[in-house]
């Protein structure tokens, strides 16, 4: 025998678990809050994560910080906990994401965290010493360029840290009015730092000169060279002569692991065509594989890639952009544009 009150009871229930969120198909999407922060090295920051729930008619919002999975795309410059808890490391900039399972598949968002080297000089650590990379540089062409690196080893992890582009680095050439180096010390601060232009042939000592946080002062030189040999056709090019200007339609990417792991580390890049594997370079791509270079058209946008766990993988140097770079690449990727030959300095601790 039908029971209306049990047909009536059972409506009113699930009216209540509609607008409750029945008709719901669980969770859209989620955004981080706020879009952006800044802190010294050793101090935290609260990143929030809030979900969207239920269809576009019905839609509703919930604080999901700490049921989301939190990452950060440079652990190097900062780290971050379950809680949504980003801690400076060392100067720089990240990516801070939140991603969850929602009901088509994988949802995230991103914030930024800006960490400035002045602070906690306890959580930075000391400045030990510092390396240029590459040792040296060779053009062929009068306005060519070249990129050199400076990265510091510190008394704290991580150990290994990018330092070229920051305020605390001054670039010093021997010869300004032929071979110039841009610098970001104060007074010329957003510089592209570490790269050298030709505007003659010959050589030129090019140093890099950090203040630590205690006040102690590293350097170290590289050498930057435009050698002048006039043209012979057909037999000799030539290099650095006046009129050599034309610019190349090839550029080289050159990458180094300037991090302590020397025994795992990988860094692979597609061709220009996407064929994957043009840089394909590390201990663990094998034997013969410890070299990463390669050519592509200028104007190529290439992507290099870090393996997102087991290398310890620790942050691009700052020439090679990842900020916001969530993507199915994960955030141990990052993406250089090559306007002419270019050096990218990638980290494993």
């Amino acid at each position: 025998m039908f029971d209306c009150r049990y047909f009536r009871t059972l409506s009113f229930s699930c009216v209540v678990l509609f607008l409750a969120g029945c008709g719901s198909k669980g969770l859209n999407s989620v955004q981080v809050t706020p879009a952006n922060q800044s802190v010294a090295v050793g101090q935290t920051a609260q990143f929030t994560a809030v979900g969207t729930y239920g269809n576009a008619s019905h839609p509703s919002t919930q604080n999901i910080t700490s049921t989301v999975t939190w990452t950060s795309s440079v652990p190097a410059v900062a780290t971050v906990d379950a809680s949504g808890v980003a801690t400076g490391v060392s100067a720089g900039a990240t990516a801070i994401t939140a991603g969850a399972t929602a009901f088509n598949g994988h949802v995230s968002s991103s914030g930024t965290l800006v960490v400035s080297g002045s602070g906690g000089g306890t959580a930075q650590g000391n400045l030990v010493s510092i390396t240029i990379i590459p040792s040296s540089i060779t053009v062929g062409n009068l306005q060519d360029t070249g990129q050199f690196l400076a990265i510091g080893t510190f008394s704290n992890p991580p150990s290994v840290r990018d330092l070229t582009n920051l305020p605390t680095t001054t670039w010093i050439s021997a010869t300004p009015s032929v071979f110039p180096v841009n610098t970001n010390s104060a007074g010329n601060m957003g510089a592209t730092a570490g790269i050298v232009t030709a505007y003659g042939s010959g050589s030129a000592l090019i140093t890099a000169e950090v203040t630590g946080s205690d006040g102690s002062i590293q350097t170290a030189s590289a050498m930057f060279n435009c050698p002048l040999v006039l043209p012979n056709p057909p037999t000799t090019p030539g290099s650095c002569y006046p009129g050599s200007q034309a610019p190349s339609l090839l550029a080289t990417l050159t990458v180094y692991n300037e991090g302590l792991n020397t025994t795992n580390w990988l860094v692979t890049a597609p061709s220009a065509t996407g064929t994957p594997h043009v840089i394909n370079c590390g201990p663990g791509a094998g034997a013969g594989n410890s070299v990463c270079v390669a050519t592509y058209p200028v104007g190529t946008t290439v992507t290099l890639t870090a393996p997102a766990t087991g290398a310890a993988f620790g942050g691009w140097s700052y020439n090679c952009t990842n900020i916001g770079m969530i993507t199915a690449a994960g955030p141990n990727s990052c993406t250089v544009t090559l306007t002419t030959n270019d050096t990218v300095g990638a980290i494993f601790n």
